[in-house]
């Protein structure tokens, strides 16, 4: 184990050679760079193969069989994957116009005792975005002994997130290499909490689950903040264009802070048309499977010459809609 606080500096142009050797276990050299550019300790800092591994590995170590979490109904289901395997009982909220009802949250963590809190921040499906002043202020209110897993995988493209305080106890705040650094198909992610927090997942985790590939990869990203700014400027503008694109073909594009778009289809019949006809047009998209989002389709955001093949296809099966 490194010692308390130590940053190892590594010249990240190291080649992507000796793929026969394991790689770090403890990635104390991708750990220190996320400390420094987090402003914490390198203790506060654990990696993980994507964000689903860390769910699953938090929901085991800091909550009983028959404990209670708290989820929204419709939002990211591996989070419900990880807790199911672990034993809790699972508790769920609807989403309020759209969007993550943080009332009806707290609310629901009291009343069972919840042990395990998620939020995905923005959110997924629904793309929608709660403040910083709104989530520090659900943070104050939830049950002393629940543990707030805040997923901010989609964080580079939100308006703005809270500076990460690991002396938080009841909160652990999860970041992803796969949304806008683009290295979802490595699987590399990592959480950042109190050093307790960390050596309890230290206790469980695959200690060689993170490729030495992946490590490197998400070292040379983390030094290039240039092509992650062009990335989300990029992403943006295609998702306003595709958004005006289905506006003005009479569906409602939803408010999003993310690398896809939910599009308002009017109901879950002429939503599960819709996704027929486009996969049978070769065009994959998804669809939400639970109400109230089970009207729409989402469509991850992709280039600007994607979109030249996109529309013109997208055009076709929305004209096709009946009813």
């Amino acid at each position: 184990m490194a010692p308390p606080g130590l940053i190892v500096k590594i010249p990240i142009s190291v080649p992507f050679n000796n793929l026969q050797n394991y790689g770090d276990p403890e990635g104390i050299t991708l750990r220190s760079a996320l400390a420094e550019k987090h402003r914490v300790r390198i203790e506060e800092v654990v990696l993980g193969a994507g964000i689903d591994d860390l769910l699953a590995l938090f929901c085991r170590a800091f909550a009983d069989p028959g404990s209670a979490a708290i989820t929204t109904l419709g939002t990211y289901p591996t989070f419900e994957y990880g807790a199911q395997g672990a034993g809790l009982e699972i508790h769920r909220v609807p989403y309020r116009n759209d969007a993550v009802d943080l009332e009806a949250l707290i609310a629901k963590a009291w009343d069972v005792n919840a042990r395990i809190v998620y939020l995905a921040n923005p959110d997924n499906p629904s793309g929608s975005w709660q403040s910083i002043t709104d989530v520090q202020e659900f943070k104050r209110r939830l049950p002393p002994d629940a543990l707030l897993l805040l997923d901010e995988a989609y964080s580079d493209f939100a308006p703005a997130v809270a500076d990460m305080d690991p002396s938080d106890a009841s909160t652990v705040v999860l970041r992803t290499f796969s949304k806008g650094y683009g290295l979802a198909g490595l699987r590399v992610a990592y959480a950042i909490g109190t050093d307790s927090v960390v050596r309890r997942l230290d206790r469980i985790r695959m200690h060689f689950g993170v490729s030495i590939v992946a490590q490197r990869a998400a070292l040379v990203s983390l030094n290039d903040p240039h092509h992650l700014a062009n990335v989300v400027a990029d992403t943006n503008e295609s998702r306003e264009r595709l958004a005006r694109f289905v506006r003005t073909r009479g569906l409602k594009p939803l408010p999003s802070h993310t690398n896809f778009l939910t599009i308002d289809v009017g109901t879950k019949a002429r939503a599960d048309a819709l996704l027929q006809d486009l996969l049978h047009r070769r065009v994959f998209v998804r669809k939400p499977g639970l109400p109230p989002l089970d009207r729409c389709i989402r469509i991850t955001i992709g280039r600007l010459r994607d979109l030249d093949i996109l529309e013109p296809i997208l055009e076709e099966a929305i004209a096709a809609l009946k009813g």
